[in-house]
Order: C-alpha cells, then sequence, then structure tokens
C-alpha cells in the first residue's frame, strides 16, 4: 500500500510479525529519513516493531529540500494553528492507512516526534477517540492550549523530553505543556537535559525507549 505521506520505514528483521508501530514525525525543514535515525537504538530492542517516518504534506518554505508540518513564515498564532488543523487531518487520514494496512489499533501505535512533529504528536495523539499507546514528544510544545483543551478526548499517556538550552522552542513550554496535561487528568512524564540545545541526545533516545518498552 502506498501511503498518503510519503514514508522511510524500517521493518522488523527476520520477518517478525508486527504487533506495534512507532511513527516518528520530523522536525520543521527535516524528513522522515531524518527522524529514523533514532530507530538505529530502538529497533533491537523492539523486535516485533515497524517504525514508520512520514515526510510533512508540504514542502518546507525556507528549506526546499525538507518538510513541514505547518508554515513558519507567518507567526500569527490563529495563522499557526488553521495550519496546523490542516496537518493534523492529514496525518489522521495517514493513521488509519497504517491501522488498515498492519491491522493495528490505535492502542498498538505509539507516536514520536521532534520539535514541531512533537506538537503534532500531541495534538493528534490527545484528540483521537481512543487513546494510542503512548505520546513521545522531544523538544516540543503544545501549540494552542485553549484549542487542544477544547477537542481532547483521550488522556494517553505521555512522556515530553527537553533540552534546558533549547534556543529554538524555549523549555518553559515543557512546563507549560505539563501542567497543562496534569491538569486535563493525562498521565504526564517530563525530563529536562542539561547542557542541551535544540536536538535529541544519546540521553533523551535512552529515556524514550525505556519509557515505549513499558507501554508495548
Amino acid at each position: 500500500m502506498t501511503f498518503c505521506l510519503k514514508s522511510t520505514i524500517i521493518k522488523p528483521e527476520k520477518d517478525e510479525n508486527i504487533n506495534n508501530v512507532v511513527v516518528l514525525f520530523h522536525g520543521y525543514g527535516g524528513d522522515g529519513k531524518d527522524i529514523s535515525m533514532l530507530t538505529l537504538s530502538w529497533k533491537r530492542h523492539m523486535p516485533n516493531t515497524i517504525f514508520i517516518c512520514p515526510n510533512g504534506h508540504e514542502t518546507c518554505v525556507i528549506n526546499p529540500s525538507g518538510y513541514q508540518w505547518f508554515d513558519l513564515t507567518n507567526d500569527d498564532p490563529n495563522y499557526i494553528l488553521e495550519q496546523s488543523l490542516k496537518a493534523e487531518k492529514k496525518i489522521n487520514e495517514f493513521l488509519n492507512e497504517v491501522k488498515e494496512e498492519y491491522n493495528v489499533e490505535n492502542k498498538n501505535i505509539i507516536l514520536s516526534g521532534f520539535s514541531q512533529g512533537c506538537m503534532m504528536s500531541i495534538n493528534v495523539g490527545l484528540t483521537a477517540e481512543q487513546s494510542f499507546a503512548c505520546i513521545v514528544g522531544f523538544s516540543g510544545k503544545i501549540i494552542n492550549i485553549e484549542n487542544l483543551k477544547t477537542k481532547k478526548r483521550n488522556n494517553t499517556n505521555t512522556l515530553l523530553i527537553h533540552g534546558d538550552l533549547d534556543d529554538i522552542v524555549s523549555p518553559t513550554h515543557l512546563l507549560e505543556a505539563k501542567d497543562f496535561l496534569i491538569r486535563e487528568n493525562v498521565n504526564v512524564e517530563t525530563h529536562l537535559i542539561k547542557n542541551c540545545g535544540h536536538h535529541i541526545p544519546i540521553e533523551a533516545s535512552s529515556i524514550a525507549l525505556k519509557y515505549i518498552l513499558k507501554k508495548i
């Protein structure tokens, strides 16, 4: 099956049965191949898991060789929300295709992402009718708290990791998201990585892997 979003796919070795799906959403200007690097240290611990890393549905405005989930050249919050909702719709279409192709349900799917991909993981993950296995977000934030509050439909377990030196997405957004999720009865775990900027260090990858293994 050809998915509506072109994807980098890492299948289980030795034709293992697929019991779980990890969907990895890249950051602004990246692509599925970029974010798929996380699977190098994860896949040997998850033999019955397929990793799917889709490209954003739009070519990145400032980096035409990469992709975006929503445009960031206009910083108007209403515009960003509008564009992110378009991305949500496309991602939900994509996830329905994944569920049909691999005969899995939301409870078998881990949503994870970096930066803009983290933002989409949170929005898509918490607005679905059924909970996902978990949400794992790196260096992101909640795009629009008021909008998410009105649309939230489940309490998917969530892990958020952020670098304390992040100068692209401020680590204050980690605390803001944690506060909101606690108030909304979401079981949330957060980690602030010391001396870390806007990237995913080995420490963060290891924390994420341990968390995921508890949820599948």
